[in-house]
Protein backbone atom coordinates (compact mmCIF):
# COMPACT_ATOMS: atom_id res chain seq x y z
CA UNK A 1 0.00 0.00 0.00
CA UNK A 2 1.38 3.43 -0.95
CA UNK A 3 2.29 5.81 1.84
CA UNK A 4 0.03 8.83 2.42
CA UNK A 5 2.87 11.16 1.44
CA UNK A 6 3.36 9.33 -1.87
CA UNK A 7 -0.35 9.50 -2.61
CA UNK A 8 -0.36 13.21 -1.77
CA UNK A 9 2.55 13.91 -4.10
CA UNK A 10 0.90 11.92 -6.90
CA UNK A 11 -2.33 13.86 -6.47
CA UNK A 12 -0.48 17.16 -6.37
CA UNK A 13 1.55 16.55 -9.54
CA UNK A 14 2.18 19.78 -11.38
CA UNK A 15 1.45 22.03 -8.42
CA UNK A 16 4.11 23.63 -6.20
CA UNK A 17 4.28 22.50 -2.60
CA UNK A 18 5.48 24.13 0.62
CA UNK A 19 6.88 22.69 3.81
CA UNK A 20 5.82 24.31 7.10
CA UNK A 21 8.42 23.90 9.85
CA UNK A 22 6.86 24.94 13.13
CA UNK A 23 7.42 24.85 16.85
CA UNK A 24 4.44 22.92 18.27
CA UNK A 25 4.64 24.62 21.68
CA UNK A 26 4.09 28.10 20.23
CA UNK A 27 0.60 29.56 20.43
CA UNK A 28 -1.28 30.22 17.21
CA UNK A 29 -0.61 26.91 15.43
CA UNK A 30 -4.33 26.33 14.72
CA UNK A 31 -4.60 29.80 13.17
CA UNK A 32 -1.45 29.05 11.20
CA UNK A 33 -3.01 25.93 9.67
CA UNK A 34 -6.10 27.93 8.65
CA UNK A 35 -3.99 30.68 7.08
CA UNK A 36 -1.84 28.19 5.19
CA UNK A 37 -4.93 26.43 3.82
CA UNK A 38 -6.26 29.70 2.45
CA UNK A 39 -2.91 30.64 0.91
CA UNK A 40 -2.56 27.21 -0.71
CA UNK A 41 -5.93 27.64 -2.40
CA UNK A 42 -5.24 31.23 -3.48
CA UNK A 43 -1.78 30.47 -4.89
CA UNK A 44 -2.73 27.04 -6.30
CA UNK A 45 -0.29 25.13 -4.09
CA UNK A 46 -0.65 21.49 -3.19
CA UNK A 47 -1.32 20.66 0.49
CA UNK A 48 1.76 21.52 2.50
CA UNK A 49 4.14 19.18 4.27
CA UNK A 50 3.97 19.92 8.02
CA UNK A 51 7.08 19.19 10.10
CA UNK A 52 7.36 19.79 13.86
CA UNK A 53 10.58 20.94 15.49
CA UNK A 54 11.84 19.14 18.59
CA UNK A 55 13.74 20.23 21.72
CA UNK A 56 16.85 18.53 20.31
CA UNK A 57 16.48 20.00 16.81
CA UNK A 58 14.82 23.41 16.43
CA UNK A 59 14.70 23.22 12.65
CA UNK A 60 17.89 22.23 10.84
CA UNK A 61 17.07 18.56 10.37
CA UNK A 62 13.51 19.42 9.42
CA UNK A 63 14.71 21.81 6.71
CA UNK A 64 16.99 19.13 5.30
CA UNK A 65 14.02 16.75 5.21
CA UNK A 66 12.00 19.39 3.36
CA UNK A 67 14.75 19.77 0.75
CA UNK A 68 14.90 16.00 0.36
CA UNK A 69 11.12 15.97 -0.18
CA UNK A 70 11.66 18.37 -3.12
CA UNK A 71 9.28 21.05 -1.94
CA UNK A 72 9.29 24.44 -3.64
CA UNK A 73 9.14 26.63 -0.54
CA UNK A 74 10.06 26.26 3.14
CA UNK A 75 8.19 28.33 5.73
CA UNK A 76 9.64 28.70 9.22
CA UNK A 77 6.93 29.45 11.79
CA UNK A 78 8.49 30.44 15.09
CA UNK A 79 10.97 32.84 16.64
CA UNK A 80 14.49 33.85 15.67
CA UNK A 81 15.86 30.53 16.96
CA UNK A 82 13.63 28.49 14.68
CA UNK A 83 14.38 30.73 11.70
CA UNK A 84 18.13 30.56 12.34
CA UNK A 85 18.07 26.76 12.56
CA UNK A 86 16.07 26.40 9.35
CA UNK A 87 18.32 28.89 7.57
CA UNK A 88 21.39 26.86 8.55
CA UNK A 89 20.14 24.07 6.29
CA UNK A 90 18.77 26.29 3.51
CA UNK A 91 21.94 28.40 3.18
CA UNK A 92 23.33 28.17 -0.36
CA UNK A 93 20.54 25.76 -1.39
CA UNK A 94 18.56 28.27 -3.46
CA UNK A 95 15.38 27.20 -1.62
CA UNK A 96 13.21 30.23 -0.72
CA UNK A 97 12.43 30.74 2.96
CA UNK A 98 9.14 32.25 4.10
CA UNK A 99 8.80 33.64 7.64
CA UNK A 100 5.80 33.50 9.95
CA UNK A 101 6.86 35.13 13.24
CA UNK A 102 5.53 33.34 16.33
CA UNK A 103 8.33 34.22 18.73
CA UNK A 104 9.33 37.07 21.06
CA UNK A 105 11.91 39.25 19.36
CA UNK A 106 11.44 38.30 15.69
CA UNK A 107 14.29 40.67 14.83
CA UNK A 108 15.10 39.07 11.48
CA UNK A 109 11.47 39.35 10.37
CA UNK A 110 11.18 42.94 11.62
CA UNK A 111 14.24 44.06 9.70
CA UNK A 112 12.81 42.49 6.54
CA UNK A 113 9.44 44.18 6.94
CA UNK A 114 7.59 40.91 7.61
CA UNK A 115 4.32 41.41 9.56
CA UNK A 116 5.10 40.31 13.12
CA UNK A 117 1.63 40.78 14.63
CA UNK A 118 -0.49 39.31 11.84
CA UNK A 119 0.24 35.64 11.02
CA UNK A 120 -2.34 35.66 8.20
CA UNK A 121 -0.54 38.48 6.37
CA UNK A 122 2.82 36.81 7.02
CA UNK A 123 1.57 33.55 5.50
CA UNK A 124 0.26 35.33 2.41
CA UNK A 125 3.63 37.05 2.02
CA UNK A 126 5.49 33.74 2.45
CA UNK A 127 3.50 32.15 -0.39
CA UNK A 128 3.38 35.11 -2.78
CA UNK A 129 6.23 37.49 -1.90
CA UNK A 130 9.35 38.44 -3.80
CA UNK A 131 12.54 36.41 -3.41
CA UNK A 132 15.43 38.41 -1.92
CA UNK A 133 18.99 37.18 -1.40
CA UNK A 134 20.43 38.18 1.99
CA UNK A 135 23.70 37.61 3.80
CA UNK A 136 24.31 35.00 6.48
CA UNK A 137 27.00 35.28 9.14
CA UNK A 138 29.08 32.21 9.99
CA UNK A 139 30.32 31.97 13.59
CA UNK A 140 33.30 29.72 14.34
CA UNK A 141 33.52 29.46 18.13
CA UNK A 142 36.50 28.24 20.18
CA UNK A 143 35.61 26.70 23.53
CA UNK A 144 37.85 26.77 26.63
CA UNK A 145 38.90 23.15 25.97
CA UNK A 146 40.00 24.07 22.44
CA UNK A 147 37.10 22.45 20.59
CA UNK A 148 35.59 24.29 17.63
CA UNK A 149 31.92 24.76 16.73
CA UNK A 150 30.34 26.40 13.71
CA UNK A 151 26.94 28.09 13.76
CA UNK A 152 25.11 30.60 11.59
CA UNK A 153 23.67 33.96 12.57
CA UNK A 154 21.03 36.00 10.78
CA UNK A 155 20.55 38.77 13.30
CA UNK A 156 23.29 39.56 15.79
CA UNK A 157 25.79 37.76 18.00
CA UNK A 158 27.43 39.10 21.11
CA UNK A 159 30.27 38.34 23.49
CA UNK A 160 30.08 39.83 26.96
CA UNK A 161 27.31 41.61 28.81
CA UNK A 162 24.59 41.13 26.18
CA UNK A 163 25.16 37.36 26.30
CA UNK A 164 25.07 37.48 30.11
CA UNK A 165 21.83 39.45 29.91
CA UNK A 166 20.22 36.84 27.65
CA UNK A 167 21.43 34.00 29.88
CA UNK A 168 19.83 35.73 32.88
CA UNK A 169 16.49 36.53 31.23
CA UNK A 170 13.54 35.18 33.19
CA UNK A 171 11.74 32.72 30.83
CA UNK A 172 8.36 33.19 32.53
CA UNK A 173 8.65 36.98 32.30
CA UNK A 174 9.65 36.61 28.64
CA UNK A 175 6.46 34.67 27.96
CA UNK A 176 4.36 37.41 29.58
CA UNK A 177 5.97 40.62 28.32
CA UNK A 178 8.12 39.51 25.36
CA UNK A 179 11.32 41.43 24.60
CA UNK A 180 10.79 43.72 27.62
CA UNK A 181 12.10 40.83 29.71
CA UNK A 182 15.54 41.60 28.26
CA UNK A 183 15.33 45.08 29.80
CA UNK A 184 14.80 43.52 33.21
CA UNK A 185 17.78 41.23 32.66
CA UNK A 186 19.91 44.13 31.45
CA UNK A 187 19.17 46.23 34.52
CA UNK A 188 20.35 43.32 36.65
CA UNK A 189 23.40 42.49 34.50
CA UNK A 190 24.93 45.95 33.96
CA UNK A 191 25.78 46.76 37.61
CA UNK A 192 27.52 43.39 38.01
CA UNK A 193 29.31 43.43 34.66
CA UNK A 194 33.10 43.47 34.46
CA UNK A 195 34.93 44.74 31.36
CA UNK A 196 37.32 42.32 29.69
CA UNK A 197 40.16 42.63 27.20
CA UNK A 198 39.98 41.43 23.62
CA UNK A 199 42.17 41.51 20.55
CA UNK A 200 40.27 41.77 17.28
CA UNK A 201 41.31 41.87 13.62
CA UNK A 202 39.05 43.06 10.80
CA UNK A 203 39.55 41.27 7.47
CA UNK A 204 42.84 39.80 8.64
CA UNK A 205 44.35 43.26 9.19
CA UNK A 206 46.37 44.50 12.10
CA UNK A 207 45.23 43.58 15.61
CA UNK A 208 43.45 46.05 17.90
CA UNK A 209 43.41 45.57 21.67
CA UNK A 210 40.40 46.92 23.56
CA UNK A 211 38.81 46.84 26.99
CA UNK A 212 35.12 46.22 26.39
CA UNK A 213 31.90 45.32 28.13
CA UNK A 214 30.57 43.66 25.00
CA UNK A 215 31.36 43.02 21.35
CA UNK A 216 28.43 42.72 18.97
CA UNK A 217 28.67 41.23 15.49
CA UNK A 218 25.62 42.20 13.46
CA UNK A 219 23.94 41.43 10.17
CA UNK A 220 21.30 44.12 10.70
CA UNK A 221 20.78 47.33 12.61
CA UNK A 222 17.52 47.39 14.56
CA UNK A 223 16.87 46.11 18.09
CA UNK A 224 13.53 45.49 19.85
CA UNK A 225 11.71 48.68 20.73
CA UNK A 226 12.74 50.20 17.37
CA UNK A 227 16.19 51.07 18.71
CA UNK A 228 18.71 51.61 15.92
CA UNK A 229 22.05 50.17 16.98
CA UNK A 230 23.73 50.40 13.55
CA UNK A 231 22.18 53.04 11.25
CA UNK A 232 23.89 51.88 8.04
CA UNK A 233 23.66 48.11 8.46
CA UNK A 234 22.18 46.23 5.50
CA UNK A 235 21.20 42.57 5.20
CA UNK A 236 22.56 42.29 1.69
CA UNK A 237 25.66 44.50 1.56
CA UNK A 238 28.15 41.64 1.83
CA UNK A 239 29.50 42.99 5.13
CA UNK A 240 29.16 42.40 8.84
CA UNK A 241 29.14 45.19 11.41
CA UNK A 242 31.12 45.05 14.65
CA UNK A 243 30.15 47.20 17.62
CA UNK A 244 32.38 47.61 20.66
CA UNK A 245 30.65 48.78 23.82
CA UNK A 246 33.29 50.22 26.14
CA UNK A 247 31.72 52.47 28.79
CA UNK A 248 33.98 53.49 31.66
CA UNK A 249 31.19 53.98 34.18
CA UNK A 250 27.43 54.35 34.58
CA UNK A 251 27.53 57.68 32.73
CA UNK A 252 29.13 55.86 29.80
CA UNK A 253 26.10 53.54 29.61
CA UNK A 254 23.86 56.62 29.49
CA UNK A 255 25.88 57.94 26.55
CA UNK A 256 25.46 54.59 24.77
CA UNK A 257 21.72 54.75 25.37
CA UNK A 258 21.66 58.31 24.01
CA UNK A 259 23.52 57.18 20.90
CA UNK A 260 21.22 54.25 20.17
CA UNK A 261 17.86 55.70 21.21
CA UNK A 262 18.27 59.33 20.13
CA UNK A 263 21.22 60.08 17.87
CA UNK A 264 21.01 57.01 15.60
CA UNK A 265 17.24 56.80 15.55
CA UNK A 266 16.34 60.51 15.28
CA UNK A 267 19.20 62.95 14.74
CA UNK A 268 21.11 60.94 12.15
CA UNK A 269 18.06 60.99 9.84
CA UNK A 270 18.53 64.65 8.85
CA UNK A 271 21.39 66.94 7.84
CA UNK A 272 20.60 69.31 10.73
CA UNK A 273 20.57 66.41 13.16
CA UNK A 274 23.93 65.14 11.92
CA UNK A 275 25.39 68.62 12.39
CA UNK A 276 24.09 68.63 15.97
CA UNK A 277 25.75 65.25 16.59
CA UNK A 278 29.05 66.69 15.36
CA UNK A 279 28.70 69.85 17.46
CA UNK A 280 28.02 67.84 20.62
CA UNK A 281 30.90 65.44 20.00
CA UNK A 282 28.70 62.42 19.30
CA UNK A 283 31.00 61.07 16.58
CA UNK A 284 34.12 61.44 18.73
CA UNK A 285 32.96 59.59 21.83
CA UNK A 286 34.53 56.20 22.41
CA UNK A 287 31.84 54.49 24.48
CA UNK A 288 30.50 52.84 21.33
CA UNK A 289 32.79 52.15 18.37
CA UNK A 290 31.79 50.79 14.95
CA UNK A 291 33.73 48.70 12.41
CA UNK A 292 32.67 47.05 9.15
CA UNK A 293 34.19 44.33 6.98
CA UNK A 294 33.91 40.80 5.63
CA UNK A 295 35.27 39.05 8.74
CA UNK A 296 36.45 39.63 12.28
CA UNK A 297 38.70 37.48 14.45
CA UNK A 298 38.29 37.91 18.21
CA UNK A 299 40.62 36.60 20.91
CA UNK A 300 39.65 37.02 24.56
CA UNK A 301 42.41 37.76 27.04
CA UNK A 302 41.81 36.18 30.42
CA UNK A 303 38.61 34.48 31.52
CA UNK A 304 36.31 32.95 28.88
CA UNK A 305 33.21 35.03 28.12
CA UNK A 306 29.60 34.13 27.44
CA UNK A 307 28.37 34.28 23.86
CA UNK A 308 24.90 34.58 22.33
CA UNK A 309 23.70 34.10 18.77
CA UNK A 310 20.43 35.63 17.62
CA UNK A 311 19.17 35.94 21.17
CA UNK A 312 20.09 32.44 22.32
CA UNK A 313 22.81 31.64 24.83
CA UNK A 314 25.66 29.50 23.47
CA UNK A 315 27.92 28.97 26.48
CA UNK A 316 31.39 30.49 26.82
CA UNK A 317 34.24 31.04 24.36
CA UNK A 318 37.89 32.02 24.41
CA UNK A 319 37.98 33.08 20.76
CA UNK A 320 35.66 33.44 17.78
CA UNK A 321 35.74 34.19 14.09
CA UNK A 322 32.76 35.69 12.32
CA UNK A 323 32.58 35.90 8.53
CA UNK A 324 29.91 36.86 6.04
CA UNK A 325 28.47 34.47 3.46
CA UNK A 326 27.07 37.01 0.97
CA UNK A 327 23.62 36.55 -0.63
CA UNK A 328 23.51 32.92 0.48
CA UNK A 329 19.92 32.78 1.77
CA UNK A 330 16.75 33.47 -0.24
CA UNK A 331 13.87 34.96 1.78
CA UNK A 332 10.36 35.99 0.80
CA UNK A 333 9.65 39.71 1.28
CA UNK A 334 7.11 42.33 0.19
CA UNK A 335 6.89 42.94 -3.52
Amino acid sequence: MARADDQLMDAAAGRPRAAIIFNPVKSGVDELRTAVGRAEAAQEFAPSLWIETTPDDPGTGMARAAIAARVDLVIAAGGDGTVRSVAAALRESGMPLGLVPLGTGNLFARNLGIPVNDPFDAVVLAFSGLDRAVDVLVADLTRPDGTLETHVSLVMSGIGIDATMIANTNPELKKRVGWLAYVDAGLRAIPASKPFRVVHRMDGGRPHRSRVSSMLIANLGYLPGNLELIPDAELDDGNLDVVRLQPRNAFGWLLIWRKVAWENRVLAKSALGRQLIDLTGGNRRREIVYSRGRSVDISIEGEAQEVEIDGEEFGVVTAARFSVDPASLIVRVER
